[in-house]
């Protein structure tokens, strides 16, 4: 039976994306796509960080398309 408890993954990516909300909210958009920041943003960066790092639990590499 899988654990509910969320692993240290899921709550450092659960506050990234509340750091991203947070920015959204603050600029009035509701994508970060609307930005003129979007691929310099670091806001952005840490939240795509930590999805890749709670999908690989930190066992390294990169997302490959």
């Amino acid at each position: 039976m899988e654990s509910k408890e969320k692993d240290e993954w899921q709550l450092a990516l659960e506050k990234k994306l509340q750091e991203l909300k947070e920015c959204q909210k603050n600029m009035k958009l509701n994508s970060c796509f609307k930005c003129d920041k979007t691929f310099e943003c670091e806001v952005r960066s840490s939240y795509v960080k930590a999805v890749y790092e709670s999908m690989n639990k930190g066992s390294g590499g990169g997302f490959e398309f």
